[in-house]
């Protein structure tokens, strides 16, 4: 979803400088930049405010100077109060600072208007139409684009209208003052256009902002996730067959019981294979040296004897000598889709389905449970569970896709897509 800057900033009122750095990263990002903004566009009013009082000292109107001195100061202290204001950045100033947009061109057109009556002895009406060049690029430093077009259109209205005042004076031709506006419209157009550039550029800054901050999260809670996974593991297997086995131990030393030998031989061995079960899932060998094909079906094997589900693998379409860069996370991604089925789609069947096509990896896992509900898996991502978020980004990084619907009658199909390069 897209994030409005200007949104945001109202939703920051009370942000200020100060605690700027216990906010979000996100909040923080938009912040910085429409504070650069504002900054230019403080910088750019000061470029306008010298402009606007050299010209009327050195090219005065003839007629009521007086009047033009008074509206140049009014706007010179005008501007440096709103120049400080803004330059602080404060989330008011950042939501409110676009209405000197208008401040500016008030005070262009009112001494260009004002001048204009000085026309046939006077320069300074022609000289000072040329400010409102520079009342665009104030508006583009905006992240509202509509703003922008608020203040481009009266500009160029205002624009064209002072420059026919002065048309009879300095004998300027129609087409003249109609090609000079339509270049300040093609300007405005362009601030516009600039305007909504840098918007854009903010919003996926934000959402790259926002994934960044999700990520580190995840890696904050994956390591204390697997661990929690692993001692779980460990604690209801081969943990128990050990004590078991020491229990036994101990009866065949005091009572010399010749059974109580096999149930120690039968928990050692349980113990055994649950142990490179266990390892084998953090870190698969069988991958390197059979590829994943060889992998799924001993993960399929693990989760079936695990759990009693029926899990059957499908790799007609997969070379078993194909190796592939993404082998790994599609290994990771279908152990996770997997330990979902066992946890939470109360199925009595699962089925994985591996295949090479066109240079796509493609990887299905569907079971006959309850299935998910519309939608589900976007919320649940959005609110934090980490156990396929993680994997979605992966995937989305490395150039895939994973999708999650629901199966007919019942059920639910995952499908990964990842890009593999051709068969090699």
């Amino acid at each position: 979803m897209d994030i409005d800057p200007v949104r945001r900033i109202t939703a920051l009122e009370r942000v200020t400088a100060a605690d700027l750095s216990s906010s979000t990263e996100l909040e923080a990002a938009v912040l910085e930049h429409a504070r650069r903004g504002v900054r230019l566009q403080v910088l750019l009013r000061g470029v306008m405010v010298v402009f606007v009082l050299v010209t009327v000292a050195i090219v005065p109107p003839v007629h009521d100077s007086a009047g033009g001195d008074a509206i140049a100061g009014a706007y010179a202290a005008s501007a440096i109060a709103v120049g400080f204001w803004g330059w602080r950045g404060s989330a008011l100033a950042l939501r409110f600072v676009w209405v000197a947009l208008f401040m500016d061109l008030i005070a262009l057109a009112a001494l260009t208007l004002l001048a204009g009556a000085s026309a046939r002895e006077s320069w300074t009406a022609d000289v000072l139409v040329n400010g409102f060049f520079l009342v665009p690029l104030l508006a583009a430093t905006q992240l509202r684009p509509d703003v922008c077009a608020a203040v481009v259109i009266p500009t160029v209205a205002l624009y064209f209208l002072s420059s026919a005042l002065t048309k009879s004076a300095n004998a300027e031709p129609w087409d003249s003052i109609a090609l000079r506006t339509l270049v300040l419209a093609g300007l405005g157009c362009g601030c516009v256009a600039l305007s909504w550039i840098q918007r854009s550029r903010v919003q996926t800054i934000s959402r790259l902002v926002r994934d960044r901050t999700s990520l580190l999260g995840e890696l904050v809670n994956t390591e204390d996730r697997e661990r929690r996974t692993l001692a779980e593991n460990l604690h209801d297997g081969a943990l128990q067959y050990v004590l078991a086995a020491r229990h036994d131990l101990e009866d065949a030393r005091d009572l010399a019981d010749p059974d109580a030998f096999a149930r120690l031989d039968q928990a050692l061995g349980e113990s055994s294979r649950l142990l490179r079960s266990t390892v084998g899932e953090l870190h698969p060998a069988v991958l390197e040296q059979a590829g994943l094909a060889r992998a799924l079906r001993e993960l399929a094997q693990n989760a079936q004897a695990g759990s009693g589900i029926s899990v059957s693998l499908t790799t007609d379409d997969w070379d078993p000598e194909l190796r592939t860069p993404a082998d790994r996370l599609l290994y990771a991604t279908a152990r996770e889709l997997l330990a979902n089925v066992v946890k939470h789609a109360d199925a009595r069947s699962a089925r994985i389905t591996l295949a090479h096509h066109d240079g796509y990896a493609g990887l299905t896992i569907a079971d006959d449970g309850r299935g998910i509900a519309d939608g589900a898996v976007d919320a649940a991502l959005s609110e934090g569970h980490i156990g396929l978020a993680s994997y979605r980004v992966r995937i989305e990084a490395a150039g895939g896709t994973l999708t999650i619907t629901s199966a007919r009658p019942s059920g639910t199909i995952a499908r990964v897509e990842l890009p593999v390069g051709s068969r090699r």
